[in-house]
């Protein structure tokens, strides 16, 4: 983190100032991937506390521990919904541990995958969009140089802070990045315009 600091402060002085104000974010890895996923899509459009009710509701379905994708697959879409689940997600979510079991997804080797690589792996399931595979390279696997382009926070965070007079595009946030050379730090660097706005997690 200390090089990540360094470099941000040597090449953005919009970073720089942000660096000196806020504490350095942390960042780490688990690596119960097919979880977190299964938690992104419960998660996804609702508040927080919403959300950890839902996931709770969901949980004690399968007697309070988390269901394995065997599991989940015993259960009809009635009885995910029942649980507060909207039609879509226990939809997305069946579409997840069947795309597991088969193999469309596999967790062995992602480590060893660039981001690019895992985006195009982790669309495939119906739900997961690129924003997820976003967050879920940042916050899960803790990967250094993510940048949450089509994010709302980082969006009006970057309008505020680099004298956007209306909200900045995908591509505007790209060139803020390039022009500022964050690589390879991209993730860092989001995490403190997220800060900026006294956020401490993404906008959806």
């Amino acid at each position: 983190m200390h090089k990540a600091l360094s470099h941000l402060t040597a090449a953005d002085p919009v970073l720089s100032k942000l660096i000196a104000t806020y504490a350095a974010p942390e960042f780490t890895k688990h690596t119960d991937y097919y979880r977190e996923l299964a938690s992104s899509i419960i998660s996804q459009q609702l508040s927080v506390k919403a959300a950890r009710t839902i996931e709770q509701r969901f949980v004690d379905l399968f007697d309070g521990t988390f269901p394995t994708p065997e599991q989940i697959l015993k259960k009809d879409i009635e009885e995910l919904r029942a649980v507060g689940l909207s039609r879509p997600k226990a939809t997305y979510i069946q579409d997840l541990v069947c795309k597991i079991l088969d193999g469309t997804v596999q967790f062995e080797n992602i480590d060893s995958l660039s981001n690019d690589e895992i985006i195009t792996e982790l669309t495939k399931v119906k739900g997961i969009g690129v924003w997820t595979v976003h967050m879920f390279l940042m916050f899960c696997m803790a990967r250094l140089d993510v940048l949450p382009v089509g994010d709302l926070g980082i969006k009006n965070g970057v309008k505020q802070l680099y004298g956007f007079v209306e909200l900045p595009s995908e591509q505007d946030v790209r060139y803020i990045a390039e022009k500022n050379n964050w690589h390879p730090y991209e993730s860092v660097a989001s995490r403190y315009i997220w800060l900026s706005l006294d956020n401490t997690s993404p906008a959806t």
